[in-house]
């Protein structure tokens, strides 16, 4: 009677490592118990485990999640990145003055051939170019909020910078941490954005600069996250104190406009962050974030409209 070849499971005293089929070893994976060499063992809470049976656990683990519901990266990578971007930027206004005339928030505006930037006062635009929002340079709004007064303009000059960062390394840490990375950068953006907006709208023939439309977006965050969780790592009162007293100081210096505008499109980013409902609560955070987006440009289609017809 012909015999049937079956497969036999090694035995201990020929056993070779599975994925190294040259290497004998001694060690079984804890999982699936197959036999593995040392380059192949990967510590288990007991035991040895083989580096599928690793990959295959991993692939099945729940990513942490923040209280908000984004995930939870252990350290504020966005905030440290936000904060080197905007320090890399002021370097390059220190190298290139110029970047301040391209890049700034401004409205609508007259260039020279030779670049040079004027105000567009509605006088005659014969040997100019029109420039600005209200002519296409929508990126401007976001590229502003990068951007700084330069040391050479007063005592506000560097303290512009300084106190927007410092706010933004203290609050970035505490929102982080709440609400995940792409959550609290939805926030700061849409701030940003809605300070720039708001500037546009009151003032289109000004130019302004600064992350405080941004910075003013994340202290009205702060205070409706810590109102939803009943927890406050920093103290409210002294914030909006704080806060005040610079908007009042700097109001000469920096646009008030950017800095209301900020606030109130922070505080609806962050009111559609908290209060969501857990059960669709992704959707709807990115339904608020999408909504707001959405109100804020068409905003400046409108004002860009009544511009264009005005010129």
């Amino acid at each position: 009677m012909d015999t049937l070849d079956t497969e036999q499971p090694p035995s201990e005293a020929n056993a070779t490592c599975f994925r190294h089929p040259r290497r004998e070893t001694y060690v079984r994976c804890n999982r699936c118990e197959r036999f593995i060499c040392p380059d192949c063992m990967r510590e288990a809470p007991v035991g040895f485990r083989c580096p599928e049976c690793i990959r295959s656990e991993n692939r099945t683990v729940r990513q942490s999640r923040t209280v908000f519901g984004g995930r939870s990266m252990g350290r504020p990578v966005a905030t440290y990145a936000l904060i080197g971007l905007n320090v890399l930027v002021y370097l390059a206004e220190l190298v290139w003055p110029s970047v301040v005339d391209r890049f700034a928030n401004l409205g609508t505006g007259l260039v020279d051939d030779s670049g040079r930037y004027f105000v567009d006062d509605g006088g005659s635009y014969d040997g100019y170019q029109l420039v600005g929002i209200a002519h296409g340079e929508w990126y401007r709004l976001l590229t502003s909020t990068f951007l700084h007064l330069e040391p050479t303009q007063g005592i506000f000059g560097i303290t512009h910078i300084l106190f927007n960062m410092y706010w933004l390394w203290l609050l970035g840490r505490i929102l982080e941490e709440r609400l995940g990375v792409l959550r609290f950068l939805a926030v700061y953006l849409l701030a940003a954005l809605g300070g720039s907006v708001l500037f546009f709208l009151i003032s289109p023939h000004g130019s302004a600069v600064g992350a405080s439309g941004a910075i003013y977006g994340l202290a009205a965050c702060y205070y409706v996250v810590s109102r939803r969780l009943r927890y406050e790592p920093l103290d409210r009162n002294r914030m909006i104190i704080w806060l005040t007293v610079w908007m009042v100081l700097s109001a000469g210096f920096t646009a008030w406009q950017g800095h209301l505008g900020g606030l109130l499109a922070g505080g609806v980013a962050a009111v559609g962050m908290a209060y969501a409902p857990q059960r669709h609560r992704g959707g709807v955070q990115a339904a608020v974030a999408v909504g707001l987006a959405a109100v804020l440009v068409a905003l400046v289609v409108l004002r860009a409209l009544h511009l264009g017809a005005a010129a």
